[in-house]
């Protein structure tokens, strides 16, 4: 049986429609019982629980008084029940059809140990600028070939064992997705997930000061596996982005041109902002977008 984990931090207002859509058309595809769905509450001060418990035996609602998604993951692990598992951020809408798609896509036969769903970002009523960084950013290869950014990532058993040993990051969708060779990992264009964006600057900002903080911390424990003489002397895959992927973009569509400025401003302010947490060693501080989760 399909096993889904959602860690959810202080998300009564959006689970509901993620439960909504994960348990809508089940009955109507003819496919089973569906999946079983553990979402794990950690240190949540709103109703986050009784509204997940509120959707019926399908969900089991487990509660941790630890706020933290690594733990929330490891705690939801020790209650599912099987594979594949599904690994589903609380603030994205996916549907049971699209999990049917992920499951499909795991048991070709062709070796893929982990997928992840096609990405839809609703921009309407996002600010002018929101939406050219956004124009870009789904336009370069890491984003597009990588896991990372979807809210959604499934695994057979095998690839489960590879994201459970990895250690406790801020980025841990992205150490997921560079934990699979490409050919190990695939983007199921045919199953979709919505992802809200921020709507304003300032909470973009917040999420890519976020992103390049935890982006350093992952190259951190990198460097030190590498030190310590894991990896074989390897270098860490990375999912930068270059000056070569902006300049291509511009060559083949010369009108990004003000689109990347607007990115290339956010990358710098977002380095500049992550600074202070880097130099501190401060990986832990999760800097919430609070616009997307907006009614």
């Amino acid at each position: 049986m399909t096993s889904i984990v959602i860690p959810a931090h202080n998300e009564a207002r959006v689970i509901g429609r993620l439960l909504d859509a994960l348990l809508s058309d089940t009955a109507a595809a003819g496919a089973g019982p569906g999946p079983d769905i553990v979402v794990v509450c950690n240190g949540c001060t709103d109703d986050t629980a009784a509204v997940a418990g509120a959707r019926g035996p399908r969900v089991r609602v487990v509660q941790t008084p630890v706020p933290g998604k690594h733990g929330a993951l490891r705690l939801g692990d020790e209650h599912a029940e099987g594979f594949p598992r599904l690994y589903v951020d609380a603030d994205v809408v996916l549907r049971a059809a699209d999990v049917r798609a992920l499951e499909a896509a795991l048991a070709d036969g062709q070796g893929v140990l982990a997928a992840a769903p096609g990405r839809d970002l609703p921009l309407a009523g996002c600010a002018w600028a929101v939406r050219a960084y956004y124009r870009v950013w789904q336009l370069l290869p890491a984003v597009r070939e990588g896991l990372f950014g979807r809210g959604v990532i499934a695994v057979t058993e095998r690839g489960h064992a590879r994201i459970a040993a990895l250690p406790p990051v801020m980025a841990d969708d992205l150490a997921a997705s560079l934990a699979f060779a490409p050919a190990e990992r695939r983007v199921v264009e045919e199953a979709r997930v919505v992802v809200s964006p921020p709507r304003t600057w300032r909470d973009l900002l917040r999420r890519r000061v976020r992103a390049a903080t935890s982006s350093a911390e992952l190259e951190r424990v990198q460097a030190a596996a590498r030190a310590a003489g894991a990896g074989g002397g390897r270098a860490a895959p990375s999912a930068r982005t270059g000056t070569a992927d902006l300049r291509a973009l511009v060559l083949a569509q010369p009108g990004l041109l003000p689109a990347v400025g607007v990115f290339l401003v956010a990358a710098v302010a977002a380095r500049r902002g992550a600074r202070r947490a880097i130099r501190a060693g401060d990986f832990s501080t999760w800097l919430r977008d609070e616009s997307s989760r907006e009614g």
